[in-house]
């Protein structure tokens, strides 16, 4: 059980690591776009946290972790459509 929380902490780190190097890495004109990306992305990790989240068992950390997952995957499939719909409110035409 240790192994796997292990795993999962090293999973959770190099992913965030790797995303917060590819993401620093974008020019702005290209953002808007990856953020459809990102909530399809988004929208994984919140069906896979709650998928996996019956068969943790009795760990409570790995429970936790989950937790997080699904509130981060949420807030950013929210805000991102969110700031989608507010981009799309600038194309309309005015009446």
């Amino acid at each position: 059980m240790e192994a796997t929380f292990l795993l999962t902490l090293l999973i959770t780190f190099l992913a965030s690591f790797i995303g917060y190097e590819l993401i620093s890495k974008i020019p702005q004109t290209l953002h808007t776009p990856l953020m459809s990306g990102s909530n399809a992305i988004s929208g994984i990790t919140l069906i896979a946290a709650i998928i996996i989240y019956p068969e943790v068992g009795d760990s409570e950390i790995l429970k936790i972790i989950i937790l997080i997952a699904v509130a981060f995957a949420t807030l950013n499939i929210v805000g991102g459509f969110s700031v989608t719909g507010r981009i799309l409110e600038m194309f309309k035409k005015n009446d």
